[in-house]
């Protein structure tokens, strides 16, 4: 079954389309990059996807069926720039919000949610700091609790909003350990990235993206010269062969 199919997603904000017409077919088990320059539509991508903003047109299923029937089999990691650091929890707390599909909204953690919580926290590096307020964690730190809370959720598909940006080599390679681990369970991960030289090493498939579909397939296939210059156009330029972006002077 196909984990997630995009047919036709339109978006707009004030009338003013964000995304138009995008359509694609997710392989199962695949590490995904979503690439494209600033305001391509990248993370409202994901958000449509996952209902959290609305859509002007199109339709999308998760697993055969509608996000909302299949909620709990997805896990999302935001950016951490729209998360409120100063909410009054610490680590475990956050992680296990992950269980929450699990045992339900009103019912308390069991122990083996506990259980779980810790061994994921252990996962990302980050169990010596279980009872630390996230507001006293840092950047990278803050990143791998979040990333323990969705593999506490133990989801099927994951959706990643840039979890590279603002962290450290370690939390880095950290976090592209923990993803091909995922992928080794048979995971589907959709990331969206936007440091081009690693998009290679990375990712087993790419969604070039700028308001339309570009390109979507196989990395080797799809990211090409030709097609990051239909995405990037006059900000991109090259060096040794990398594509690298640099914004417009103008």
């Amino acid at each position: 079954m196909i984990p997630v199919e995009v047919e036709n997603l339109t978006i707009a904000y004030n009338q003013k389309p964000v995304l138009q017409e995008v359509s694609f077919k997710v392989p199962e088990g695949k590490l995904i990059g979503i690439i494209g320059p600033n305001g391509a539509g990248k993370s409202t991508l994901i958000k449509g996807i996952l209902g959290l903003i609305p859509t002007a047109g199109g339709n999308v299923e998760i697993l055969g069926e509608s996000y909302k029937k299949q909620r709990k089999k997805i896990g999302y990691v935001p950016q951490r720039g729209s998360v409120d650091w100063d909410f009054p929890t610490n680590a475990l707390d956050v992680v296990l919000m992950g269980r929450y599909g699990h045992v339900g909204m009103l019912k308390r953690p069991r122990k083996k949610d506990y259980e779980i919580a810790r061994e994921c926290l252990n996962k990302v590096g980050m169990l010596d700091f279980a009872d630390r307020q996230i507001s006293q964690l840092s950047g990278g730190q803050q990143q791998r609790v979040f990333l323990a809370r969705a593999l506490a959720q133990d989801a099927e598909i994951y959706f990643m909003d840039e979890p590279f940006v603002g962290v450290d080599a370690a939390t880095e390679k950290a976090i592209i350990a923990l993803l091909n681990e995922l992928k080794a369970r048979g995971k589907t991960v959709l990331v969206v990235h936007h440091d081009l030289q690693t998009v290679d090493e990375y990712f087993d498939w790419v969604l070039l993206l700028n308001l339309r579909k570009i390109a979507f397939g196989p990395t080797k296939e799809t990211f090409t010269i030709e097609n990051l210059q239909k995405a990037y156009g006059g900000k991109l330029t090259f060096l040794q062969d990398q594509a690298l972006v640099v914004e417009d002077s103008k």
